[in-house]
């Protein structure tokens, strides 16, 4: 992937502020705001609040998390924030008033009532809010560390409705979330690093910048963030990013290189190069360390020497200032960044091989996504709306059905009023065609949640698993297996039900459900939403290599939720998959003729 297309696919617009080069700039992240509305939404559960009042907050959290756009931005150019699905005139005020304090007084009152640290206790497997405000209540547990104390001490399983098995259960998953480094997800990340490099950009040390590191990889959740820089003035450029606003604090400051924490939490690390070494500096802090390694190792073949600063024969820079000249130099095309992990990719460029690799351009239409028909924000006509705009031919409507009571699922009279809904839309719209679809839930014993004469009517079924998450590998894969076998199965959803850093995968063999897709001839969604990212990266070669296509889905809540599918496309060409591997890249006719064939 070429550098303009990589900061498409991570582009965010610039906050306000962006342009001035002085250190007062105040920058206010989505990630700030959304973070804000998770923890009062935490707090109020614990507290036991109005259950619409919590959901309020967690959906405009879920919605301004996805935004494309700054809230900062959109409050300096005076957008009615209310336009916004989920978000109504109190929440526009919130969100006002934490772009302008950083905080708001809601969740400053909540911090007052309950230790901030207590809504991190929910994370833990079997943690309702009911029994974390029981554990604060009686033995005045308020943060993992001191679950974890308790827990040791045996003091858990005297508080009624715990016991021994419960206590042991929780101090596992206490050790492991608190052995764990802290990760952030791609979206978040990917946010944080646009607006880092842009407040960068606009100093005046006329500086080239390009973040760098895991996210350039697009890996799914990044450690911290890497950005390389080359300026005229490096002295001005590190000064300028150890004055950025969001820097908690400063952690080192060099000549050449500076590392910062950010207020969320997020290591940021930045290397400045001459702009002979750009390219070369670049690619070193790309990564992998694994590609690096096999990189050097090509180069010392060739008797020449790989490092952050060139490609060098002796003492001769033989190239450096750009990434491709450096793989031109080392007998090889450039290799996309997404796919520099050393899993094949050094000698597939070497033997010609490298895959032509799917872009979000290439995607024709959505085959997942959600109205307020179930769980979702946005109306069918919004949706419809905005794939039009976006230049599509055609979006999957595709509410979830009834056993999803959470989320409001669909019976099969309210399937049969959304098909005639859809059928009039599609009356009305032009070039583009709403498919009707439904996500299906898949039952234990792998019936699906609907019955068949409602199932034949649509055009696509999305199979998806909601519950029974801890079933046996055996039971779970046989579950999954016999619902594809459905007459009328058509896509598997998040395969693996994972959602990271919260929920890890289901016990699946992914290899054998690869194979049954293949001789049933269904299909396997990649949902890109950063929370999911479901396919991994491996399963999606793997599924390329079965012959299965998957289809980059946004699993859309709401209009802006189209935006995820940067992040779905990231995770598809991670797992080399190229336009031909991915369902959603073709034409509503031929779509349709292969949807028709899953069809028994």
């Amino acid at each position: 992937m070429s550098l303009p297309e990589l900061s498409t696919l991570l582009e965010l617009p610039p906050p306000p502020g962006s342009t001035a080069s002085g250190a007062g700039d105040v920058f206010v992240h989505n990630a700030d705001v959304a973070k804000t509305f998770q923890e009062i939404a935490d707090l109020l559960e614990i507290k036991g609040e109005n259950t619409f009042r919590v959901r309020a907050y967690r959906n405009a959290a879920r919605t301004i998390e996805g935004l494309a756009s700054s809230v900062q931005t959109m409050i300096a150019e005076h957008q009615d924030l209310t336009e916004l699905p989920c978000i109504g005139a109190d929440l526009a005020g919130k969100i006002g008033e934490i772009v302008a304090t950083g905080t708001c007084a809601t969740r400053e009152q909540l911090r007052h009532e309950l230790p901030p640290a207590l809504a991190t206790l929910l994370s833990i497997p079997g943690l309702g809010p009911k029994r974390v405000k029981l554990l604060y209540q009686q033995r005045n547990i308020g943060s993992l560390e001191q679950l974890a104390v308790a827990a040791r001490a045996g003091e858990i399983r005297t508080i009624r409705g715990f016991g021994p098995r419960a206590e042991q259960r929780i101090l596992d998953a206490v050790e492991a979330q608190l052995s764990k480094s802290a990760r952030f997800r791609i979206g978040t990340a990917s946010e944080l690093a646009q607006s880092f490099t842009r407040y960068l950009k606009a100093g005046d040390a006329h500086a080239e910048v390009e973040p760098a590191g895991s996210l350039r990889r697009m890996q799914d959740t990044i450690g911290d963030l890497d950005i390389v820089a080359s300026s005229p003035r490096p002295a001005a450029l590190l000064q300028r990013f150890v004055d950025f606003d969001g820097v908690a604090e400063v952690l080192s400051h060099g000549p050449t290189r500076a590392s910062v924490l950010l207020r969320q939490g997020i290591q940021v690390d930045l290397r400045v190069v001459p702009a002979s070494s750009f390219g070369s500096a670049l690619q070193y802090f790309t990564g992998s360390k694994a590609h690096n390694i096999a990189m050097r190792r090509l180069a010392q073949e060739r008797d020449l020497k790989l490092n952050e600063y060139g490609l060098f024969s002796a003492a001769r820079r033989v190239a450096g200032e750009t990434e491709a000249d450096v793989f031109a130099a080392l007998g090889m095309p450039y290799i996309a960044p997404e796919l520099r992990e050393n899993r094949g990719e050094i000698e597939a460029a070497l033997a010609g091989q490298l895959p032509q690799l799917v872009t979000l351009a290439d995607l024709r239409g959505d085959l997942h996504a959600h109205t307020k028909a179930s769980d979702g924000k946005s109306s069918l006509r919004e949706m419809a709306l905005a794939a039009q705009r976006r230049g599509w031919s055609y979006l999957a409507i595709t509410d979830h059905s009834r056993q999803l009571s959470i989320a409001h699922g669909l019976d099969s009279e309210a399937v049969d009023r959304q098909v005639a809904q859809i059928e009039r839309i599609n009356q009305e719209l032009h070039g583009l065609t709403v498919l009707k679809g439904i996500e299906v839930d898949i039952n234990e014993d792998g019936s699906l949640d609907l019955p068949d004469a409602c199932l034949r009517q649509l055009d696509l079924v999305v199979g998806a698993v909601h519950s029974g998450f801890n079933l046996s590998r055996d039971r779970q894969t046989t579950r999954i297996l016999r619902a594809m076998d459905h007459p009328c199965f058509t896509l598997l959803a998040h395969p693996s039900g994972r959602l990271l850093l919260e929920r890890e995968p289901f016990d699946i063999d992914m290899p054998r459900v690869i194979a049954h897709a293949r001789q049933r001839g269904c299909f396997l969604e990649l949902n890109a939403q950063p929370h999911r990212l479901d396919l991994s990266d491996s399963y999606c070669l793997a599924a390329k290599k079965g012959g299965v296509l998957v289809s980059v889905n946004s699993d859309a809540h709401s209009r802006v939720d189209f935006d995820d599918l940067r992040f779905g496309i990231g995770q598809a060409r991670r797992g080399w998959l190229e336009k031909s591997d991915v369902l959603n890249t073709r034409g509503l006719d031929e779509l349709r003729t292969l949807l028709a064939a899953t069809r028994l």
